[in-house]
């Protein structure tokens, strides 16, 4: 086989007019696609369940060969489709007969945060980096957990918080970099501070401490302005 044939790379030994029928093909499997997710009744991206993100997955595989490759054909493919769709309101079906089945399904909601602190429990269920949790917080305008009377990670995914109102936040742990990037076992000054991993507010002394809540040594200040949206 010779490197670089470029008949060879760009079209595989195919006549050129071969093109005309990649479109034909892609014409025929987009529709397909098109109203197989329709009858799935496909939500945003952002909405999506593990579940329904293997079946995009899935489709999209199903689909894409034909598009390209002659050597697929249009009816295996599209069987493929019809297959998921089958498959997919099935376990939609069982999900809305048994309970812990949706529940095996789509997972539980689990409450991240409880009267501004973390969830231990939630914490050690869900594989959350701080990071890209405290990113999601900033967005929605949050400076510190004490605003936070609960937060939720939903099915699909997204985080759903409800807050104190300004008369009721409490102190709690910072989430601005600038802030919270000065945690430390070393406490210099006495005050209330908050627990750098679960967020619980003690007032420690230039002596330091440990958590009472998860027994870690690290702390930042806590402050209790108020949200800002």
């Amino acid at each position: 086989m010779e490197i670089f044939d470029w008949k060879r790379l760009l079209l595989n030994d195919l006549p050129p007019n071969f093109l005309l029928e990649v479109l034909f093909r892609s014409i025929i499997m987009f529709t397909v696609l098109l109203l197989a997710l329709k009858i799935a009744g496909k939500r945003g991206v952002k909405q999506l369940s593990v579940f329904e993100t293997v079946i995009i997955i899935s489709l999209g595989s199903a689909a894409g060969d034909p598009m390209l490759y002659d050597d697929v054909g249009l009816l295996p493919a599209i069987t493929v489709v019809l297959t998921i769709i089958l498959f997919y309101k099935g376990i939609t079906w069982l999900t809305g007969f048994s309970p812990k089945f949706e529940q095996f399904m789509e997972g539980k909601i689990q409450c991240i945060i409880d009267e501004g602190e973390f969830s231990l429990e939630s914490i050690k269920k869900e594989s959350l980096a701080q990071d890209e949790f405290f990113l999601e917080l900033r967005i929605k305008s949050i400076e510190h957990l004490g605003q936070i009377k609960n937060a939720y990670i939903e099915t699909n995914g997204e985080i759903s918080t409800f807050y104190y109102p300004d008369d009721q936040v409490k102190y709690g742990l910072p989430i601005l970099p600038q802030l919270f990037d000065e945690k430390s076992e070393i406490i210099t000054e006495k005050g209330i501070y908050a627990c750098s991993f679960c967020g619980n507010i003690q007032e420690v002394t230039t002596n330091g401490g440990i958590c009472e809540n998860c027994n870690k040594k690290e702390w930042v200040r806590a402050i209790k302005t108020i949200r800002i949206s």
